[in-house]
């Protein structure tokens, strides 16, 4: 099907009144079969009580002498922003400073607002840049906020405030009086993407068309930034060209305007600390001589590099069963989390006057997932750790390296009984022979029953293992199985996992998660009745692919916020910038691998095809919703069973707030039981 014989070009038209009625029409007949009964009305209000309850981990963020954090509840639905002292967190119910009431403001300005962040002026701290979207769409409204005054500032007058209209806004402080922004300022001035192609220096008390421009990119490109760092003695500008999604230019721009690119390969990840250059490759890299494999982590002395120094340290290098999953700097040390077969371990490493010292981090919980929650880079050594796993509720660590071991300083209850649930990992073959792992939570001893199967395999996000009290009440408690496929496209064994399976190698993507579906039936934990798929947004085309290709595996298929026709999808939204996933489809070399598995081209009226359940956001400026409209009116036209439900708010992420995500939940979670167990709502 090409955009010239589509008939359902018109849904694309996102508030159109047309397209709007259809959402309601279809709406209405999924709440109609979902959206009532007991085991419904349980669902719900048990999602409900996990996302809105005090005993949650409040999770900060250290900025200056406070710990900053951003709170939702059943009384606080759009939110707090508050702080408060370490001291006081540490205590058992910590007393809160709050800065924003953001449901107080919404309703004093008669505004949707859903929290989208914010932004320190550093060192002083008494200023931030404050992001706010309506019903929870990408695009925000910027404000600035005086935190001494607790006010926003007028956007008006000599000493007025910084303000940007809604858009996707890209600005960092320079100083209290000028900021770097990128920004939506019309013709031209975005990407084909749909984010800033300018990067601008702006004065406060000047009116936007006055800024300077400082870098400007072109159309072609995902996004251009400019950032400065304000750390003491170390001073720095930068401006980032995102050529396309995985391959940026790095510039240092100079006080006297001077731009001088820090020459690394344009695939590679940095970060600047004080006087580091640290650089993550994501192909091989050869330099002098010396061959550094993907996925090794390297160290120079910045301003030697940009010198023209290649003195260039290993401080971690991959293995066949290991990869950097994440790391972080604190004042003087490093810390790394390596996955090793998805399962965490954490190295210390500082540097000496002769190289690096490398350590294992002590004090750690065993067998758990654990990631770098927050650091203090500029000022001291101190770091938050979050461990957790599929039946170990979330622990807070807090330390100071040199001065305090790890120490529990929150730990969240246990939403769901967990005493007889087990964790297995076992490894699937692939069609290429790549052996591909997985998870399976389940009660110990369960026979083959209800099995949900998730996955997402792209942009080089990991699947680790994590807590989560809805899945535990909605689905494991309930005799259901829950199974993470760790298929490529993520980055559980560094970045060579998700290269080799970018544009034309897509299909291994959907090989591995069809040879993990394969695998639970032959191991008798499910049976292609009792099987389902879930997944979202890149995830949601991997769920429109199992539709389409691989019906014949599942029972029940749940396909969220969904990219499906990729004939039109670097047309719609955001779409460019994933060109360098999928490739071109106006490419005839790329369409025609495109083509093969493309969910909307290759729906056929012939086939039999499992249930499936289409979920989407009218305010996701991602990810078109027309991707999900289409595919649901495509499949309804050839009487395929299908249901479709469209939040009218929520963005990306489907819902605005915990009331409408724990009702988008247990609407999935409800069909699955209907599709798998067969037992409609009562």
């Amino acid at each position: 099907m090409t955009s010239d014989n589509d008939p359902y070009l018109w849904l694309e038209d996102v508030t159109g009144e047309a397209a709007l009625d259809w959402v309601r029409a279809h709406n209405a007949v999924t709440e109609a079969q979902l959206a009532s009964g007991e085991r419904f009305e349980e669902m719900q209000s048990d999602i409900r009580e996990v996302l809105d309850t005090d005993a949650r981990i409040p999770y900060v963020r250290r900025r200056g002498e406070y710990l900053y954090n951003f709170w939702r509840d059943g009384v606080n639905i759009r939110g707090l922003w508050r702080r408060t002292t370490l001291e006081q967190y540490q205590s058992e119910n910590p007393e809160w400073d709050v800065l924003v009431d953001l449901d107080a403001l919404a309703e004093a300005e008669g505004e949707n607002w859903v929290w989208k962040g914010t932004q320190l002026l550093r060192p002083l701290r008494n200023r931030a840049l404050i992001s706010l979207s309506r019903g929870g769409a990408d695009a925000a409204v910027v404000r600035e906020f005086d935190i001494e005054t607790r006010q926003f500032l007028d956007a008006d007058g000599p000493q007025s405030g910084f303000y940007l209209p809604e858009a996707k806004t890209d600005i960092d402080w320079i100083d209290i009086d000028t900021v770097y922004v990128g920004t939506d300022t019309g013709e031209g001035s975005l990407t084909d993407s749909g984010y800033p192609r300018l990067a601008m220096r702006w004065k406060r008390g000047t009116p936007l068309s006055s800024a300077e421009t400082i870098y400007a990119g072109e159309s072609t490109d995902v996004a251009i930034s400019a950032s400065h760092d304000p750390t003491p003695g170390f001073e720095r500008d930068f401006v980032t060209r995102s050529v396309d999604f995985y391959n940026s230019r790095r510039f240092q721009f100079t006080t006297d305007g001077e731009l001088v690119l820090i020459d690394t390969p344009e695939d590679a990840g940095i970060s600047i600390h004080r006087e580091w250059l640290l650089i993550r490759t994501k192909s091989p890299w050869t330099v002098e001589g010396t061959e550094y494999a993907t996925g090794t982590l390297l160290a120079a002395r910045y301003d030697d590099y940009l010198a023209g120094s290649r003195d260039l340290t290993v401080v971690f290098e991959p293995d066949e069963h290991s990869s950097l999953d994440q790391y972080s700097w604190t004042r003087d040390h490093l810390i790394l989390v390596i996955l090793t077969d998805v399962r965490t371990t954490l190295r210390l490493l500082t540097p000496v006057e002769n190289g690096w010292e490398n350590q294992p981090f002590e004090g750690l919980p065993e067998l758990t997932t654990i990631e770098i929650l927050d650091t203090d880079p500029d000022v001291s050594n101190e770091y938050f750790l979050n461990s957790s796993g599929y039946t170990s509720p979330a622990t807070l660590l807090h330390g100071v390296i040199g001065e305090s071991e790890p120490s529990v300083v929150k730990s969240a209850p246990a939403f769901f009984d967990a005493e007889n649930i087990v964790t297995q990992q076992f490894f699937a073959t692939s069609v290429d022979g790549t052996q591909i792992p997985y998870f399976v939570v389940r009660t110990e001893g369960t026979q083959p029953g209800p099995t949900l199967l998730y996955g997402y395999g792209g942009f080089e996000v990991s699947m680790t293992p994590s807590y989560s009290g809805s899945i535990g009440r909605a689905w494991l408690t309930r005799g259901g199985t829950y199974v993470v496929a760790n298929i490529r496209g993520g980055g559980e064994y560094g970045p060579g996992w998700h290269t080799q399976v970018v544009k034309a190698g897509r299909h291994k993507v959907h090989e591995d998660f069809a040879a993990v579906a394969r695998d639970l039936v032959d191991r008798k934990i499910a049976t292609p009745e009792l099987l389902s798929a879930q997944g979202g947004s890149n995830g949601g085309l991997l769920m429109g692919i199992m539709l389409t290709k691989y019906p014949e595996l599942f029972g029940a298929i749940v396909c969220q916020v969904p990219l499906l026709d990729m004939r039109r999808f670097h047309l719609l939204l955001a779409g460019a910038s994933w060109m360098a996933e999928y490739g071109d489809p106006d490419n005839a070399d790329e369409w025609s691998f495109i083509s093969e598995y493309s969910p909307y081209q290759n729906i056929s009226a012939d086939a039999s095809y499992p249930p499936i359940l289409i979920a989407t956001s009218t305010r996701d400026d991602r990810v078109h919703p027309a991707h999900a409209r289409k595919m649901a009116a495509r499949l309804e036209e050839l009487g395929k069973p299908v249901l479709y439900f469209e939040n009218i708010e929520g963005g990306h992420g489907g819902a605005a707030d915990n009331a409408q995500l724990a009702y988008k939940s247990a609407l999935t979670y409800e069909f699955l039981w209907q599709k798998l167990s067969g037992h409609a709502a009562t």
